[in-house]
């Protein structure tokens, strides 16, 4: 196998995994709105705010899958400098919308546990 070869094949497995996803992004919204249309008829419970976690859990998870694509495609597809820069860019900015996010969705940083009583 040639190194074109491999690189090709990392560039289709890359893209695959940006594919997913997206998938997950979009499934999980569709998820989440199906339970809201749910909790809404049968008035139970506060369904926007367990919609709002819904729809960011699946956006943390797709943004973690999205990431794994840019890095594989960026290190084995085309490492220069330029990309390797913009790489590092776009994951401190996912990172950022992952940490609000998860703190919008829980109340509390991810490095902060509860202390058990």
């Amino acid at each position: 196998m040639t190194m074109e070869h491999f690189r090709y094949i990392m560039e289709i497995v890359g893209t695959g995994i940006d594919g997913i996803g997206v998938f997950i992004i979009i499934g999980g919204a569709l998820v989440a709105t199906a339970r809201l249309v749910l909790h809404r008829v049968q008035n139970t419970g506060n369904y926007y705010s367990l919609y709002r976690q819904d729809v960011g859990r699946a956006i943390l998870l797709g943004l973690e899958f999205l990431i794994a694509g840019d890095i594989i495609r960026t290190v084995v597809v085309a490492p220069t400098i330029q990309n390797v820069l913009s790489l590092g860019l776009i994951v401190l900015i996912r990172t950022f919308l992952s940490l609000s996010l998860q703190l919008e969705i829980e109340g509390k940083l991810p490095w902060r546990r509860e202390v058990p009583h």
